[in-house]
């Protein structure tokens, strides 16, 4: 039996699966002392309990995901909308290194997927698959490529599905193991957010510490931006996609953002409330991982057993294994190097979404990053797509 849910009782279930993860990251210990994003903790019960309404009874439910990907703009523009130029220049060598050590991964990552691929007998593009595809590229990259390969390589049309499972676990995955490898490399190296974070706290948007008034005024002023920049990066967006230029849906938007709040802060015509940012970007966020997550449908990842399964374990071991050994130590083995190293584990195995729900989780337990929280969704929101695209094609051209 199929029942089909309104976009209201759709946004209504999300935040009673976020609620549930609030709930049992409070009574639970070990979840709350591994940082573990409220989202993903309800969405996995969520998800097993409607696996087991669906395999018992038949059971499933069908929810209109209108808000999902609206949602997700909304939080990528308040990303921009906190990035000042000061921040900007303070964080630009970071990122550019950074972005260098997510691409060298890229090549580990598919490397890993390749080799294991062939050593258990699977088609070499099923590493890709189970590689940075899906892992580092998510749902939108993923059945790109699955398309791509079923019709140029003629590959079996269950590898979508595949593909669809693959990087949904692997969104279950990126919001697990990122609090672990923080706390583990927090305290081996006794890491403190840096005094000098204080000093940036009017022009970062992820601070919990950031106490601007809010009022319900600020809160409309601040919406009113937000979908100011997502309006005219809707306009940008359909513009250049006429003439063949194809953007993600949600970088017009954080550009534009990024460049109203440096007109307001560089023109003082308006001060930007922080605290009402991150509010926004916060709920956004997390409504929008809760969506992603209870979407999931438990029996299709049967199509995971054996090999892909295998491939996964592994590759989230290497990507544990990179974050603490190589992302950490090349960044500057600081508090702000672990908290991008969780971050690296989110959108290593997920979506950018989780990498900063992984730090979110973090900062709100050890102190403000504003740094990670400038790097990390830059990288993983835009430059790390140039670079997978460049990647796979480079090992399509190899193994095939």
């Amino acid at each position: 039996m199929n029942i089909n849910v309104s976009v209201i009782e759709t946004l209504l279930v999300a935040l009673v699966i976020l609620f549930l993860g609030y709930f049992c990251n409070s009574k639970i210990r070990f979840l709350r002392n591994n940082n573990i994003p409220e989202p993903v903790v309800g969405g996995i019960i969520f998800s097993v309990l409607s696996g087991m309404a669906y395999f018992v009874f038949d059971f499933q439910i069908q929810f209109d995901m209108s808000f999902k990907s609206p949602l997700m703009t909304v939080f990528f523009t308040t990303v921009g909308l906190g990035a000042s130029f000061s921040l900007l220049l303070k964080g630009g060598p970071k990122v550019i290194l950074f972005l260098a050590i997510a691409s060298i991964y890229l090549i580990v990552q598919n490397a890993v997927g390749v080799s294991l691929a062939y050593a258990t007998g699977l088609q070499p593009l099923m590493g890709l698959i189970g590689g940075s595809v899906t892992l580092s590229g998510g749902h939108g990259n993923g059945a790109t490529y699955a398309d791509l390969f079923i019709q140029q390589f003629n590959m079996h049309s269950s590898v979508f599905e595949l593909a669809m499972a693959t990087a949904t676990i692997g969104l279950f995955l990126g919001g697990l193991v990122g609090g672990p490898v923080c706390k583990k490399l927090i305290k081996k190296y006794n890491l403190k957010a840096d005094e000098f974070h204080e000093s940036l706290d009017d022009t970062v948007t992820f601070n919990p510490e950031d106490h601007d008034l809010v009022t319900p005024k600020k809160m409309m002023e601040t919406l009113f931006f937000i979908l100011l920049c997502m309006s005219l990066g809707h306009v940008m967006h359909l513009t250049l996609a006429d003439i063949g230029i194809i953007l993600p849906a949600f970088l017009l938007p954080l550009l534009f953002g990024v460049a109203v709040t440096n007109i307001c802060e560089l023109s003082k015509l308006y001060n930007m409330s922080k605290a009402c940012i991150d509010l926004w970007g916060t709920m956004a966020l997390s409504i929008f991982l809760a969506m992603a997550l209870m979407s999931l449908k438990i029996w299709e990842l049967t199509a995971l057993a054996g090999p892909m399964l295998f491939i996964i374990l592994i590759q989230v071991v290497v990507l544990m294994l990179f974050a603490y050994f190589v992302t950490f130590r090349v960044m500057g083995k600081n508090y702000d190097a672990a908290i991008m190293a969780g971050g690296h584990c989110g959108f290593g195995l997920g979506a950018t979404p989780t990498a900063v729900a992984n730090m979110e989780a973090l900062v709100s337990r050890h102190g403000p990053s504003p740094q990670a929280f400038l790097v990390v969704p830059l990288v993983g929101a835009f430059f790390i797509d140039i670079t997978n695209a460049l990647v796979i094609q480079f090992y399509i051209a190899f193994i095939t």
